[in-house]
């Protein structure tokens, strides 16, 4: 079954970096799993509340306007039907499906539950051992992985 974006996702991507938009784009024509995109562009006010409540890690978002006059990141929902769908699991293939998506588009794609590796389009391997990978290295170093399965930046 092939997606498709809706009109408020499309929305959402207003301000995106163009090779971002048209990876988001080619990965809901591939996907197994349904999904919508919940942030594109964020303004310093809302990364700082965000940051504040402990859902961002830093004030340096990609989600910011950066220098290139577009935002580099974009967080994406998975759906049920009309559901929404939060186990790890889904976004793995999800993620899947932006690595294919991303080097067709010629972009350098990071997933934010395999921060350790620069570029998922060139991991060998699924998302879900790229997942599994980044969990056994921090743990290894003593450090608590931070698991941000809908999101998704440019290199």
């Amino acid at each position: 079954m092939a997606f498709k974006l809706s009109s408020r996702s499309l929305g959402k991507l207003e301000g995106v970096h163009p090779d971002m938009v048209a990876t988001v784009q080619k990965a809901i024509e591939r996907t197994k799993i349904d999904f919508g995109v919940t942030y594109g562009v964020r303004s310093v006010e809302e990364q700082q509340r965000l940051f504040d409540m402990g859902r961002s890690q830093t004030m340096k978002s990609k989600h910011l306007i950066q220098d290139s006059g577009f935002s580099h990141a974009v967080d994406l929902v998975a759906y049920d039907g009309s559901e929404v769908v939060w186990e790890i699991n889904v976004y793995d293939d999800i993620a899947d499906a932006m690595a294919s998506a991303a080097k067709e588009v010629g972009c350098r794609l990071r997933w934010g539950a395999a921060w350790h590796i620069d570029d998922i389009g060139d991991y060998e391997g699924t998302m879900e051992d790229a997942m599994n990978e980044y969990v056994d290295l921090r743990r290894s170093q003593g450090r608590r992985p931070f698991i941000d399965g809908p999101h998704f930046e440019l290199r």
